[in-house]
């Protein structure tokens, strides 16, 4: 239903855009120079409003019937079902309402969980009536109020600028407000985390083993939550990573703007950017079936151990997956620098290697460091190709031939499955979150000022 909703609204747009461009003819006749704004601009008129009061109202109606829904048939089932029930039961019984709705429950549910299944699915089908019907309603009021406005001296160019302008200012608060939401919910649920870990003793701490006891049948270790293992985890994976792809990104968009033919260049660069757009997945299964048994054998014929995974393996490919992130910004940077600046070095007898190291690469270094960093941040987020190429288990180590973990891997672990954000292991996960949230906004301050300060000194 919400599928058809949305193309009757679009389908009702396009009508009224066509009737407004009409309307507009008609005021006039055929002397469309009578008109104060452009045809066009009356049928967008029309147009903007018939789509976005109804599409709000859609929106806003999709927000608010799932908890009404959700709230109705809790409240709906016999008394003897819920009481005494805690969130986390009152959850699972919502779900099985909801899987019994939506045609997928497994097993034989309890007689109620059935009914207030179908009621579910009945509320359904006649709140999406509702919404098709509400939304058709407020799309034609719309039209009627637009087209009466339609006149040889209405203003409509304004007008519809005027909504725009309202558009992107919506498009910037829902922006900032995301924004702001991410950071918000990361410092409460870390604030609850270190409310049950000492902060000292998670960012100081040398043992990370969050598999603490959630129910009371399960027997652990206790729980050890020193982050410091992640850390250097990532910081090991990131480092080698940078190592393999910052002289190679950087060489190859050097040789490309340059050295290289315009042919080659027009056949080397997109083919190289490919790279980009290869699933980590696939990465990690040519980390796991390539480069970790050649590695291995290697290190067996010379006497190196190395494990089955390694910092080194993920880290690697890691840094083969981010060369196209540094080569082609690299590359647009020194494109970019003027060319009398080549011109005026060469004039003054430099070499083309000389101008290249003395020039070039000093007035394209706000482009090179923000493509590095932006590697810097591909690196220190990837998940699935250290998790298939270095594993799950931190260490406390810097040799790069020993399994290591990250943070987004512990990220991802510690999220695995229906648990509850009440007690330190669930939330260990957005401790983390917001440690890799600050790691990644200070690397972005340092490119601003990086691109600030060279930016200034050479244009």
């Amino acid at each position: 239903m919400l599928t058809y909703a949305f193309a009757a609204l679009l389908a009702l747009t396009l009508v009224s855009f066509m009737i407004g461009r009409w309307r507009a003819h008609a005021c006039v006749g055929v002397s469309t120079w009578k008109l104060h704004s452009r045809p066009a601009y009356h049928a967008s008129f029309v147009a903007a409003w018939v789509g976005i009061p109804a599409g709000l109202l859609l929106l806003a109606w999709l927000m608010i019937q799932g908890p009404v829904l959700d709230r109705l048939v809790m409240v709906s089932l016999p008394g003897e079902l819920v009481a005494g029930k805690g969130v986390g039961e009152l959850s699972l019984i919502l779900s099985q309402i909801k899987a019994v709705a939506g045609g997928t429950a497994f097993g034989d549910p309890a007689q109620p969980i059935l009914e207030a299944g179908e009621r579910l699915k009945s509320w359904r089908s006649i709140a999406e009536l509702a919404m098709l019907a509400c939304a058709m309603v407020v799309a034609m009021l719309g039209m009627v109020v637009a087209q009466s406005r339609i006149a040889p001296e209405f203003r409509a160019r304004q007008a519809v600028e005027r909504i725009l302008d309202w558009l992107m200012i919506a498009c910037a608060v829902i922006a900032i407000l995301t924004t702001l939401g991410i950071v918000v919910s990361l410092l409460i649920e870390a604030m609850r985390f270190f409310g049950h870990v000492s902060p000292l003793r998670f960012f100081f701490g040398l043992s990370w083993e969050p598999q603490i006891a959630i129910r009371a049948d399960q027997v652990t270790a206790g729980g050890a939550f020193g982050a410091i293992p992640v850390f250097v985890g990532t910081f090991l994976i990131a480092l080698i990573a940078m190592l393999v792809a910052t002289p190679v990104g950087l060489l190859s968009a050097i040789y490309l703007a340059e050295y290289a033919s315009p042919r080659f260049r027009a056949a080397i660069k997109p083919t190289l950017e490919i790279l980009a757009g290869i699933p980590t997945v696939v990465y990690g299964f040519f980390a796991v079936l390539v480069v970790s048994p050649a590695l291995r054998t290697f290190g067996e014929a010379v006497g190196l151990p190395i494990a089955p995974n390694s910092a080194l393996v993920a880290g690697g490919v890691m840094g083969i997956m981010i060369i196209p992130f540094i080569s082609s910004l690299s590359d647009d940077a020194i494109t970019a620098v003027p060319r009398s600046m080549r011109d005026g070095s060469l004039a003054l007898g430099a070499t083309k290697n000389e101008t290249i190291i003395s020039v070039l690469l000093p007035a394209a270094l706000p482009g090179i460091m923000g493509g590095i960093l932006l590697a810097v941040s591909r690196a220190i987020g990837e998940t699935m190709i250290v998790v298939m190429a270095a594993g799950i288990i931190a260490s406390l180590t810097l040799n790069p031939f020993q399994p290591v973990t990250t943070v987004t891997v512990q990220i991802v672990t510690l999220l695995i499955g229906d648990s509850e954000f009440d007690n330190p292991k669930t939330l260990a996960a957005f401790a983390l979150g917001l440690v890799l949230f600050v790691s990644t906004l200070l690397l972005n301050i340092v490119a601003m000022r990086i691109v600030q300060r060279y930016r200034e000194q050479y244009e």
